[in-house]
């Protein structure tokens, strides 16, 4: 927990000074151009971007339904409502909530928490994979710019070479994984024996999840799942976009994958509940990039935020209430879930 405030506290500092930055050059930002341009906002394309990112996380409830056909064959329908309470609580707690949908899921089918760690550390595979695709597509077919072409190359790059550093590890995983996960639980210090725990079952997740596809049928639904369901995103992306209208950010469908792509990096300097990092990320790449006012710009990425990643919580609480559940107590749970897992990992 202590871990955590230090965390927190070091993610503040670094976000109050890019916000000290962001705004000291910005020596003449219209308050009322920004008040006046997000009032204006078409609210029925708002309400459509809502409506796919929801389509989105019933994707991510069939994509979890098949990862589970190897061990039980429970409903889709029955895994949209731990994934919305699950995204809530990630959204609210931050990555103090990020095991909450995997413990849930574990709990509600009866299945060791350990398992399901293994679907989601697999899930963010097929994420990685499934946003290069749609990256790739952006830079060969995207009508851009020069320097736009130059953003989307360096982003493409990085994604290929983070793809090609996952696929590498996940063959050594096949190959040598008992080997990796001995040497992490017993080999470290005194000092870091917790560490080492913790680095040996995330191996064994990992491993274990690579399970989870059990034929080539499977694998390609899978595939094509994840690849929607990205589609759905950006789809929220561009209807948001074009709800100021005509302008700078009448942007086409196809250069929005690196808008996203500029929110994802931002989102790996996030408060709980506030965000941050993704709003500054992208408000920065609309400005920059696209060349929007920084009046329309500040406006889109606050609102960007709020429909993409803040708009799943008034579901969530509506399910939590009705289901009698705490954030914290399963965050909390889910915490000692994950303590106890790296226990037996040693044992």
């Amino acid at each position: 927990m202590k871990n955590r405030y230090v965390v927190y506290a070091a993610v503040f500092l670094v976000l109050g000074a890019l916000i000290y930055l962001q705004f000291r050059t910005w020596q003449h930002f219209d308050w009322n151009a920004f008040l006046s341009q997000t009032s204006h906002v078409d609210k029925l394309q708002v309400l459509f971007g809502i409506g796919w990112i929801y389509l989105a996380y019933v994707m991510r409830a069939i994509r979890w339904n098949v990862f589970l056909l190897p061990v039980r064959r429970a409903p889709a329908a029955r895994l949209i409502a731990p994934t919305i309470v699950g995204f809530t609580g990630l959204a609210l707690l931050g990555r103090a909530g990020e095991m909450i949908r995997p413990y849930l899921i574990a709990r509600k089918e009866n299945l060791s928490f350990s398992s399901q760690m293994a679907v989601w550390a697999v899930e963010r595979i097929f994420d990685l994979g499934s946003f290069a695709v749609l990256l790739s597509l952006a830079i060969a077919f995207a009508p851009a710019t020069r320097a736009l072409l130059h953003f989307f190359r360096i982003g493409n790059l990085g994604t290929i070479i983070l793809g090609i550093v996952v696929a590498a590890f996940g063959m050594l995983m096949v190959w040598k994984g008992d080997h990796l996960i001995v040497m992490a639980a017993r080999r470290f210090s005194p000092d870091l024996s917790h560490a080492g725990m913790r680095i040996a079952l995330r191996i064994r997740e990992f491993r274990s999840g690579l399970n989870a596809i059990h034929d080539f049928r499977s694998l390609l639904y899978a595939i094509f799942v994840s690849v929607s369901m990205w589609i759905m995103i950006g789809l929220a992306y561009w209807e948001v976009l074009h709800s100021y209208g005509q302008g700078p950010l009448d942007i086409p469908l196809l250069q929005v994958p690196l808008l996203m792509l500029s929110s994802m990096v931002g989102s790996l300097i996030a408060l709980p509940g506030v965000g941050g990092g993704t709003q500054l990320a992208t408000i920065f790449t609309l400005q920059r990039v696209f060349n929007a006012p920084q009046e329309m710009a500040a406006s889109c990425g606050i609102l960007l935020w709020l429909v993409t990643f803040a708009s799943v919580v008034p579901a969530g609480l509506i399910l939590m209430h009705r289901e009698r559940l705490s954030l914290r107590k399963l965050s909390a749970e889910s915490e000692q879930a994950e303590e106890v897992a790296a226990t037996e990992e040693a044992t």
